[in-house]
């Protein structure tokens, strides 16, 4: 396995942009697959909606599995049903509507923020409580704009869905022939602001405890050797977290972006020890591993102060600017793998 982190440059202007990506295309008919792990991070979400809104633009690029929990998940599958009803462009204005959604179902909660009162009681009160009837926005998007019988039938992708058992914490994956609302929703469930989702008669919580984004599980399955990690939750805090909130959003980035890390030691571990002796591996999975390419793309290497953002800030402005970036990263991530990505290869 081949780790290659994203490096920070200076985006060029569009021009230039245009000019380096012509002479970079390969061949006329080379297809290359590429599978995305997309983590989940409430609206920092829309960081990938801006990688995928750029990647979707790629003629020669296609996807082959997408692994997601969280918002990771709620792009996966806004991703695949936009591919299955459209393509590419389809995708793209199914995400574009998805998150202005998304950002208009977010604006009495906003208010709400604003409340000193209510602000001070929600700690104390459970979903069952202010929530009896468990209504959620996102139920009512996913409807509006994801077709669950395309996704499972027709959707050029696959996808690996992320959950929480909450009976013993043990991650729980969904395959496409799975996909309904309700495994998105449990994928996105956080359960201090919903009840938990009961799928098959066991509870689900968000995907992002168990594993943010689902990884190892997404290398299984994959036939693509490159692998793309969409990264939104900062590993990184800017300063020491003094005040309550602070401490609460620092101790949420480090719950949902741990996951990840140990995800890459495993899969570190894994790799060298299909390598051991220097012999090529008999197994399946050790020569995957030793093919695969694993790329990151970093929202924090990207956003100025996104350690100090907050998951549930759904400002349409704000989302704006996180799809700008995102779509920037992209751009200077295809321009520094000079579009070489490999070939796909039977696994």
């Amino acid at each position: 396995m081949t780790f290659l982190s994203t490096t920070t440059v200076d985006h060029p202007s569009g021009t230039q942009a245009h000019s380096q990506r012509s002479r970079s295309k390969p061949a006329r008919g080379k297809t290359k697959r590429l599978s995305l792990a997309l983590q989940g991070g409430g609206a920092f979400g829309a960081f990938t909606w801006g990688v995928l809104d750029r990647l979707l633009q790629e003629e020669h690029i296609t996807f082959d599995a997408v692994s997601g929990a969280s918002a990771g998940a709620m792009n996966a599958v806004v991703l695949a049903s936009g591919l299955a009803q459209g393509g590419p462009e389809e995708a793209r204005a199914s995400l574009e509507r998805f998150w202005r959604k998304v950002s208009e179902a977010g604006r009495p909660s906003r208010l709400a923020s604003s409340n000193a009162a209510l602000n001070a009681m929600a700690p104390r009160l459970s979903p069952y409580q202010f929530n009896p009837l468990d209504l959620n926005p996102l139920r009512d998007i996913l409807a509006e704009e994801v077709d669950i019988d395309a996704v499972r039938t027709k959707a050029p992708v696959r996808l690996l869905l992320g959950t929480t058992r909450v009976s013993d914490g043990a991650l729980r994956i969904f395959g496409t022939e799975e996909v309904t609302e309700d495994v998105v929703l449990a994928s996105a469930c956080l359960p201090h602001l919903h009840h938990a989702v009961t799928i098959g008669g066991e509870a689900y919580w968000d995907g992002g405890y168990a594993a943010n984004p689902p990884l190892i599980s997404l290398v299984t399955a994959t036939k693509a050797s490159d692998v793309l990690v969409v990264q939104i939750v900062p590993s990184n805090g800017s300063e020491l977290p003094k005040t309550s909130s602070e401490i609460d959003r620092r101790l949420d980035q480090i719950t949902f972006s741990s996951s990840l890390q140990k995800d890459l030691e495993a899969l570190a571990m894994m790799t060298k020890l299909s390598q051991a002796e220097g012999e090529p591996s008999n197994s399946r999975l050790g020569r995957k591993l030793q093919r695969l390419q694993l790329h990151r793309i970093a929202a924090e290497d990207h956003v100025d102060g996104l350690s100090g953002s907050k998951f549930t800030d759904t400002d349409w402005a704000f989302l704006l600017y996180l799809r700008d970036q995102g779509r920037a990263a992209a751009d200077t991530w295809l321009l520094s793998q000079s579009l070489d990505l490999a070939m796909t290869q039977s696994a």
